[in-house]
């Protein structure tokens, strides 16, 4: 994705078949051989545009990041083919070669009709296993419908994920779509693969994580990979504490982060993810990025000297929308000398509208937002101003650039990649931003941030107040040792992490065999 502002995982930038791009955005990581990915979301997406068929292509994120390792591998994509073309362009086995304008690796597509998404993903992925992990319990919706419908598809895609492995293939699973997959793959191929599975939202505590019925079939999904990743070592330890309730047969080597049940291990460890820093500080420095700055801030009368704050999101109960337009209400009560001189730019865009609990909360921020503007709002100045359109990559990140503080408010977040791509962006080290404690970034960049919880309005209000009153010369020292981490630790180091780990489960397996 590229922030959060895609409506679910991913920004995409639209050509044509035979138009090749301009520039080469390949990564660095170290190439995996027998490389296979399945993650729900596929990397390249054909639909119409007219009588042409067009290509969705990633611009941020895991998917654009993998893209290039997955050409230098020569491996296979699995995924869900959600482009109104893209059973137009794939062979017999459903599969197509990509990128189109240099095949390099096989997407292989799997077809998932209209009950299947709302019971497999609008369902139990997003309406069980997305609050669970969250820890609200009071969004969870279950349906033995969902449960069964999840199954299914997992075995739709361990079944493929089992045809298209060579031996010694890595199969690496993305998210918690799968949780039932790789012991579906296991139990198929055996050791005859290496099989990784990344876990991009939190994990909770047993207390948690036990109310859902199928917590036990799920967790011996997981341990039947050989590593499973987590962005922050909590969720490892919470995982490992749920492994020790829920199975007696269970040894867990705390120090090695190690589950051993049954005969294969399961190395458990945390990966925090990056972002492509380079890509970003790129674009962030364009003409484009800066033209596009000067056009929107005059379309939305945003002075020059206004301080502006940005925050970027989906429209998802987990990222403290609400919270954040609340603190900026009390900030503007208690602090009335910055009415006309405050901006707050929210980048939202609607995710999951078919849920119910997210068409409330869209309601809510529309509310809360409208109700500040019609409090503070003149003629001449809206304090929140919303922007729901897709955004370029370079205007996002312009919008990053040229904002003094970027709002950063979850109630439970995995990790937060907006925030390492705002760091990314403050190419001049002169923003400010305030994180939430309760995402899984803070445990990267919570020593130099403005550290608040997003539930205690008053101090978050007053932490507003502090970045814009703080001496310059605080913020940068704070924003250059942001983005010497989000630097050194970036997306490509991200990945050479994971399959570096990878290598040395197989060496090690290698020397016991």
């Amino acid at each position: 994705m590229t922030g959060d502002q895609s409506s679910d995982d991913r920004a995409t930038d639209r050509q044509s078949t035979d138009e090749r791009p301009t520039d080469d955005e390949g990564g660095g990581a170290a190439p995996t051989e027998g490389l296979l990915v399945v993650s729900n979301r596929e990397p390249y997406s054909h639909s119409y545009d007219g009588d042409e068929i067009v290509v969705d292509r990633p611009v941020g994120g895991l998917t654009a990041g993998l893209d290039p390792v997955m050409q230098r591998a020569s491996g296979t994509w699995i995924a869900w083919g959600d482009g109104d073309a893209d059973r137009e362009v794939v062979d017999d086995e459903d599969r197509v070669r990509v990128p189109p304008e240099d095949p390099s690796y096989t997407l292989k597509r799997i077809w998932l009709d209209d009950d299947e998404i709302e019971e497999y993903y609008y369902g139990y992925s997003n309406q069980v296993l997305w609050p669970l992990c969250h820890s609200d319990r009071g969004r969870i919706t279950y349906e033995p419908r969902f449960w069964h419908r999840y199954r299914e598809v997992n075995e739709r895609f361990a079944e493929a994920a089992s045809r298209e492995a060579e031996s010694g293939s890595l199969v690496w699973f993305q998210d918690y779509h799968f949780g039932l997959a790789p012991k579906m793959v296991r139990d198929r191929r055996g050791d005859d693969v290496t099989l990784a599975h990344f876990w991009h939202i939190p994990w909770p505590t047993w207390d948690d994580f036990r109310v859902c019925p199928q917590s036990e079939q799920l967790m011996e999904g997981l341990l039947a990979n050989d590593l499973l990743g987590f962005h922050v070592g909590r969720f490892c330890a919470q995982f490992l504490e749920g492994v020790q309730a829920c199975f007696d047969d269970a040894v867990v080597d705390w120090d090695a982060g190690v589950v051993h049940r049954g005969d294969s291990p399961t190395l458990v460890k945390p990966f925090p993810m990056g972002v492509d820093a380079e890509r970003i500080e790129r674009l962030a420095g364009s003409d484009e990025a800066d033209r596009f700055w000067d056009e929107f801030r005059e379309e939305r009368a945003i002075a020059d000297d206004a301080v502006v704050a940005v925050g970027v999101d989906r429209l998802d109960y987990t990222k403290g929308i609400p919270e954040r337009i609340r603190a900026i209400e009390y900030f503007l009560d208690e602090h009335p000398e910055y009415r006309g001189e405050f901006v707050y730019v929210q980048k939202a865009s609607e995710s999951r509208s078919e849920i119910p609990a997210y068409q409330e909360l869209q309601r809510e921020v529309s509310a809360v937002a409208e109700r500040v503007n019609e409090r503070f709002g003149t003629d001449d100045w809206k304090p929140v101003v919303s922007v729901t359109e897709m955004l370029p990559a370079a205007a996002l990140y312009g919008l990053y650039r040229h904002a003094d503080l970027a709002l950063v408010s979850s109630v439970r977040d995995g990790m937060n990649l907006v925030a390492e791509e705002y760091v990314a962006a403050q190419l001049d080290n002169e923003g400010a931003l305030v994180l939430s404690d309760f995402a899984g970034v803070d445990e990267t960049l919570g020593d130099y941030a403005y550290t608040i919880n997003p539930y205690a309005t008053e101090e978050f209000a007053d932490t507003i107040h502090r970045t814009i009153t703080d001496s310059p010369q605080e913020r940068r020292n704070r924003m250059r040792q942001m983005r010497q981490l989000v630097t050194a630790y970036d997306l490509d180091a991200w990945m050479d992490d994971i399959f570096t780990t990878v290598a040395a489960l197989r060496d090690d397996s290698a020397e016991s065999a």
